[in-house]
């Protein structure tokens, strides 16, 4: 197993991680396939209130709660025995930001740091070298970290500190009299140990499994940690943790160690429990490595979880979403069908019929339906969308024909005679959604209360997603022999495709309008119209499609994704920067966003030839986004990019349907590649 190690996905040397401006900016994930992660810089040094090594939610509510912030880490000579040149008796692993100062400096022994496909850190003394490596289990919220000692003659002791704080993942901490600091040990030996700080939330086990360790109880508040991506968001960025005490550990050159910190009761053999799941890492890893993509690849695996009822899902992105409606439906397509996993996206699209509500969907999704929150015109729309490719790639025709399609009829019955969120079908046969002060689409952004991008009325996506649902449910009625309703269908399809061109199409510019109210049409020059273009059943001709990706590449595409707005108006941003209120104006105001580009790869293709000339440019389209996942977020791709160069990410760093698209996009381009052969 660590022969495989040695041959790790990422690599980055003791030179770049000194540069603390890009070390601090390197963010790595591990997940635990139930919507929990661990998380930190490369660095291991916290930039984020969300960072943590165990964030989980727990029965009772929907929201994560950070347990374990890190571990304040140390290695001791033994009978004076110097560690370093200059004598030193002992040296720090960890790192932490306070006012006006670093402590402890643990990146000054920091030579290497790895994906393997785990974050691996090498620290080096001398001859020594200690190596930490770190993985959550899947299925359960369980972190595991095992040290490793090499080199050097000399036994030595490692102190390992946990720092707790115990509090939602959106929260801050601080010291506080209703901490409760007691610990109580679980096995004789004290490597075991259970904490409880709060009554109001579960109790988590830390546990060691080491030839000879103990944990010596110390308690102690660490102050006024500050957090530096927080402060650059505009948000307060201090914080207070709790530890307990610290595990004292004697390591061999060429020992390992594994402490545990769980939700659930650890087993008692954790080398073994590390060995199992290490193996399937690195067995994902090779697999991974054949596909060309390794990184994206991985990085799909950790938005991909069960909920506590066994229903798959999709986490819209780290470290602070959850799973939402619009994603997920997004999503789909290019973190399962593209890889060739059609039943689980059978599962999935089955597994939200029950959340189904008067044609809605839920924007984002809780534990119940009461839980979660209907906020979202187009999540229906966009289901609809993953049914069909989900029928396109092989799905189960019996779930296509029968529960599939039953919750279509339903979600355009509701949505023709009108439901919440200023939903129904105008004179015309398109949607109306929204009002002035409900911005229903995914350019949602609110500002002093107010919509930065209002696109209440006619929203050219939309209609044009309900022109596709419209189609859809008249092939589906059709191949059913169900000839009223595919009558039916068709005449409200055609009703609207009619409608779409006269409202939405610029004859003279040759593209679409973004909204349509009152007689008036928003011109300004956004993506959603490369949505319209890109769809399989569209009222747009393929010179329309055509036209529209013209404009797409003259004024929306860059290395990272498109522009919400073309630079030429005088509303865009170019940047991405500031505090929330700063942040929000600029989200779909220029910002550009990875998925869009995947629809813009499936515009072209609709409207060009399939053949390799067509294949290269989706390649050069996606190689900006493809190096992302060696940058930032590892393994990932962030939520948004600058809309100028250099295009510096934001947002969150690690984005479902960033990776979904780009994965998506690259299928459509092997798929050509592989008819020409």
């Amino acid at each position: 197993m660590d022969t495989l190690l040695n041959q790790p996905l990422l690599t980055i040397e003791r030179e770049r991680l000194l540069e603390l401006d890009f070390a601090l900016t390197r963010e790595w994930l591990e997940t635990d396939g139930l919507g929990g992660y661990a998380s930190s810089t490369v660095l291991q040094c916290p930039t984020r209130r969300y960072h943590g090594l165990l964030v989980s939610t727990f029965p009772g509510t929907d929201k994560r709660h950070v347990f374990l912030s890190r571990l304040e880490e140390s290695v001791h000579a033994l009978d004076k025995t110097p560690l370093g040149p200059a004598g030193e008796g002992h040296f720090p692993l960890s790192m932490a930001r306070y006012p006006g100062t670093w402590h402890p400096r643990g990146h000054a022994t920091l030579e290497r740091f790895e994906l393997a496909p785990f974050p691996v850190s090498t620290h080096r003394f001398g001859e020594a070298r200690v190596t930490r490596a770190i993985q959550m289990t899947r299925g359960s919220p369980t972190v595991l970290v095992r040290y490793t000692l090499e080199g050097g003659e000399d036994e030595l002791e490692l102190r390992v500190r946990p720092l707790l704080a115990f509090r939602e993942a959106d929260a801050l901490t601080v010291e506080n009299v209703d901490l409760h600091s007691e610990v109580r040990y679980a096995t004789a030996t004290r490597r075991s140990i259970v904490v409880r700080p709060y009554p109001g939330l579960p109790a988590m086990a830390v546990a060691l499994d080491a030839r000879e360790g103990a944990f010596e109880a110390d308690p102690v508040w660490y102050r006024d940690i500050e957090y530096k991506a927080d402060r650059e968001r505009g948000y307060d960025d201090r914080e207070d943790n709790f530890s307990p005490g610290q595990f004292r550990i004697r390591l061999r050159p060429g020992e390992s160690v594994v402490l545990c910190a769980s939700l659930d009761f650890p087993p008692d053999d954790l080398a073994a429990l590390w060995d199992e799941h290490a193996r399937r890492r690195v067995e994902s890893l090779e697999a991974a490595r054949a596909t060309g993509a390794a990184g994206l690849e991985l990085g799909a695996e950790d938005f991909l979880f069960r909920t506590r009822t066994g229903r798959l899902g999709v986490i819209a992105g780290y470290p602070w979403f959850t799973e939402w409606g619009r994603d997920l439906f997004l999503a789909l397509p290019g973190l399962l069908l593209a890889r060739g996993r059609v039943a689980e996206c059978g599962e999935a699209l089955l597994g939200v019929l029950p959340f189904l509500k008067d044609g809605l969907l839920p924007n984002i999704f809780g534990s119940s339906v009461a839980a979660s929150h209907y906020g979202s015109v187009d999540a229906s729309l966009w289901f609809a969308r993953a049914v069909r490719l989900y029928e396109h790639s092989g799905g189960d025709a019996a779930t296509v024909e029968g529960p599939l399609r039953a919750a279509l009829v339903e979600i355009a019955t509701r949505y023709a005679e009108g439901t919440g969120l200023g939903l129904r079908a105008d004179e015309a046969g398109l949607l109306l959604a929204g009002d002035g002060k409900l911005n229903a689409t995914w350019m949602d952004a609110v500002a002093d209360g107010v919509a930065v991008t209002p696109r209440d009325g006619l929203a050219v996506e939309l209609n044009a997603l309900w022109y596709f649902l419209l189609a859809y449910l008249e092939e589906l009625a059709t191949r059913a022999h169900d000839k009223d309703q595919a009558q039916h269908w068709k005449a409200c399809k055609e009703r609207a495709g009619k409608a779409f061109l006269e409202r939405f199409w610029l004859p003279r510019a040759r593209y679409l309008a973004d909204t349509w109210k009152d007689g008036v049409a928003d011109t300004r020059v956004r993506p959603n119209m490369v949505l319209a273009a890109a769809l399989e059943f569209s009222p747009l001709s393929e010179a329309q499609r055509a036209d529209i990706v013209v404009r797409s590449e003259l004024e929306l595409v860059t290395p990272r994704g498109l522009r919400t707005l073309g630079p030429r108006d005088r509303a865009y941003q170019g940047r991405y920067a500031g505090g929330p209120l700063e942040r929000d104006r600029a989200y779909h105001q220029g910002t550009a966003w990875p998925w869009l580009l995947g629809f813009h790869c499936e515009a072209y293709v609709r409207c060009h030839p399939r053949n390799r000339r067509t294949a290269e440019h989706l390649r050069a389209l996606l190689a900006g986004l493809e190096q992302e996942t060696r940058s930032h977020g590892l393994n990932h791709v962030s939520e948004v990019y600058d809309g100028d160069p250099p295009h510096r990410p934001g947002g969150s760093f690690a984005q479902a349907w960033s990776t979904s698209e780009i994965l998506r996009a690259r299928a459509l381009a092997a798929e050509i590649e592989s008819r020409r052969r």
